[in-house]
């Protein structure tokens, strides 16, 4: 009988601890629900989808932490990186294209986002974006073949379209299996827009297998 008691007590815990934990992320407060959701990129895997915009003083911000959470971002997650496509963002969005065809998102992502807010670079002309990446060995041709691609131009027109696909009207922020939107303002902070960004991947897991 004491057996019972001790295990009935000890599931209601634990269902008072899960309930807790569901509660404290909340739609329309945390995080929002898009009204028309969007189908994924990432087949199984839950996608998580950042809309950012160099230029942006909160995106580079927010690029610490995010590149922390990124470290251990769950498996059957994927993370995609999406320009913001407002028209005077655009420039910087292909720019951003043309390092990934040409593989150096890795090398590059972070000394652009350093170059422009905290060395207060101007990248804002396609001569000075090619000396910027001239200084970290891409070369003048090599990186014109790539902007000047039919891969590049598809890809910046493919942002447009999910950009609008998924209203976008400010940067950063982040839309989880193509339902779930989120951002630091949001969420009240950037580390806990990581935490979010966490309770929706597991909420639309939960989700696809029911």
């Amino acid at each position: 009988m004491k057996h019972s008691i001790k295990t009935a007590a000890f599931l209601l815990l634990v269902a008072l601890a899960s309930s807790a934990q569901a509660e404290k992320f909340i739609a329309g407060k945390d995080y929002e629900e898009l009204t028309f959701p969007q189908a994924v990129e990432t087949g199984k895997q839950i996608e998580v989808r950042e809309f950012f915009w160099y230029g942006c003083p909160h995106c580079y911000a927010i690029e610490p932490t995010l590149s922390h959470w990124l470290k251990s971002l769950p498996k059957n997650a994927a993370f995609i990186r999406t320009p913001g496509t407002y028209r005077p963002w655009q420039f910087l969005g292909r720019v951003y294209y043309t390092i990934e065809v040409l593989g150096l998102v890795d090398k590059l992502h972070k000394p652009l986002f350093d170059a422009i807010h905290r060395d207060r670079r101007k990248l804002n002309s396609l001569d000075e974006v090619i000396a910027f990446v001239g200084e970290h060995g891409v070369k003048k041709q090599d990186f014109l073949k790539a902007y000047n691609s039919f891969g590049v131009q598809l890809k910046m027109k493919r942002a447009i379209q999910v950009n609008a696909d998924f209203d976008v009207r400010s940067v950063p922020n982040f839309v989880v299996d193509g339902k779930y939107r989120t951002s630091a303002s949001l969420a009240g902070s950037e580390e806990r827009a990581m935490q979010v960004l966490d309770y929706l991947i597991k909420k639309a897991a939960r989700e696809r297998k029911t």
